[in-house]
C-alpha cells in the first residue's frame, strides 16, 4: 500500500469494481463476501484481479458455514488480507497465519482489541459509534486511544468511524493510529455499485439525518433516516417476524445456503454472539433489507447504512481523487504545523 487508508468491506457496496480502484490509488481495497455465494467470491476474486495487480483483501464473517472454503479460497488465489467483520475465533487466526495472511478484525471496544491481539492477529480496525456498524457506543475520540493504548504495541491499529478527508487522517495518527479506514466516503464514489439515485439520498442527508436502531437485524445499526425505518423501528417483535423470515428465505436462495446450513449458522451466532433466538431470525434482514435499497435502488422499501459522516460529504467524485484529496490535505496540515 502507499497510503494509509482502508475502503472497508460493505456488503452489496465492495464489489470488484471498487476494490480495484481503491488498489489501483494506493490504498487497501476490501471485497465484501458476506452476500456472496463461494463461487460468486472466487468469480469476485478473478475480476478484482483482472483490474489490479496491487494487495486487496477480503471481508469474513466468521459464523457462515463456508468460513474455511472461503478462506482456502483466499490463500490459493493469493488474496492477501483477511478482513473481519465480527471477532475470529483464535483457529482462524492460526489457520490464516499459517498460510501468510494478514489478519485484522473489526473491534468497538477495547476489551476485543485485547482479545484478538492475544490470539495473533496483524491489525485491528478499532470503530467508534460514529461507524455504520455493529461496534458499540463510543465514539471514535474516545475508542481510538484506549485501543492504541492497549496493542499497539503488538498490532497495527487502524482508526474508522467519522473519517472522511485529510483532517481526519491526521487525528488519527495523532491519536497514535496507523492509518484510517473509511466506508461511507467510498460508497459515495464514482466506482461505487451503489445507484445513482440512492447516492443522491445519501447526498440530500444531513449530519443529523441518521438512526441507530436495532430493529433491522437484533443489533444496533445506523442508517439514513427514512419514512420505512420510522416505521421499522416502531414494530413490535410479533410484527417483525413474518418479514425477517421471507428475508431468511430470500437469503438462503441468493447465496446457495442449503436449510441446514442456515440452521448451523444461526446457532453460531447465538453462540459467538450471545444472541436471542429472535435476533438470530432477524439477522437475516440486514442483508435482504440493504439489497432492496443498495441494489435494487427502492430506499422506500429497504434501509441505507451510513455513517454519520454522511452529512458532510459533498459529490461523488473517483476513488483516485479521494484519495488523493486527503493524502493531499493531511500533507497541508502536516505542513502548517511545521
Amino acid at each position: 500500500m502507499r497510503y494509509p487508508i482502508v475502503q472497508t468491506g460493505m456488503g452489496w457496496v465492495a464489489g470488484p469494481r471498487l476494490v480495484a480502484a481503491t488498489a489501483n490509488a494506493g490504498g487497501l481495497g476490501i471485497l465484501a463476501s458476506a452476500t456472496m455465494s463461494l463461487d460468486e467470491l472466487s468469480s469476485a476474486i478473478a475480476e478484482v484481479r483482472a483490474r489490479t495487480t496491487e494487495p486487496f483483501g477480503v471481508n469474513l464473517r466468521t459464523d457462515v458455514a463456508d468460513v474455511t472454503d472461503r478462506i482456502a479460497l483466499m490463500i490459493e488465489t493469493g488474496v492477501r488480507v483477511a478482513s473481519f467483520a465480527q471477532a475470529p475465533n483464535p483457529t482462524l487466526v492460526m489457520r490464516c497465519k499459517e498460510a501468510g495472511l494478514f489478519v485484522m478484525p473489526t473491534v468497538g471496544a477495547r476489551r476485543h482489541a485485547e482479545k484478538v491481539a492475544e490470539w495473533g492477529v496483524d491489525a485491528v480496525i478499532a470503530q467508534g459509534s460514529e461507524g455504520g456498524g455493529h461496534t458499540g457506543t463510543v465514539p471514535t475520540s474516545l475508542l481510538l486511544p484506549q485501543v492504541v493504548d492497549a496493542v499497539a504495541d503488538r498490532v497495527l491499529v487502524i482508526g474508522a468511524g467519522g473519517f472522511f478527508s485529510g483532517r481526519g487522517l491526521v487525528a488519527a495518527l495523532a491519536y497514535g493510529a496507523s492509518g484510517i479506514a473509511m466506508g461511507t466516503r467510498f460508497l459515495l464514489s464514482a466506482e461505487s455499485r451503489v445507484p445513482d439515485a440512492v447516492k443522491e439520498t445519501y447526498l440530500e442527508t444531513p449530519v443529523t439525518g441518521t438512526v441507530v436502531t436495532t430493529k433491522v437485524d437484533g443489533a444496533p445499526q445506523r442508517l439514513v433516516r427514512t419514512e420505512f425505518v420510522d416505521r421499522l423501528d416502531a414494530q413490535s417483535w410479533p410484527r417483525a417476524l413474518p418479514r425477517a423470515l421471507r428475508s431468511a428465505h430470500e437469503f438462503r436462495r441468493d447465496t446457495g445456503t442449503s436449510l441446514v446450513a442456515l440452521l448451523r449458522e444461526g446457532r453460531a451466532m447465538k453462540k459467538g454472539g450471545g444472541l436471542t433466538w429472535s435476533q438470530v431470525v432477524m439477522a437475516a434482514n440486514a442483508p435482504i433489507m440493504t439489497k432492496a435499497a443498495l441494489v435494487g435502488g427502492r430506499p422506500e422499501v429497504g434501509v441505507l447504512p451510513t455513517g454519520q459522516v454522511v452529512g458532510l460529504i459533498e459529490g461523488l467524485p473517483s476513488v483516485q481523487d479521494i484519495i488523493d484529496d486527503v493524502m493531499s490535505e493531511a500533507s497541508h496540515v502536516l505542513e502548517r504545523w511545521a
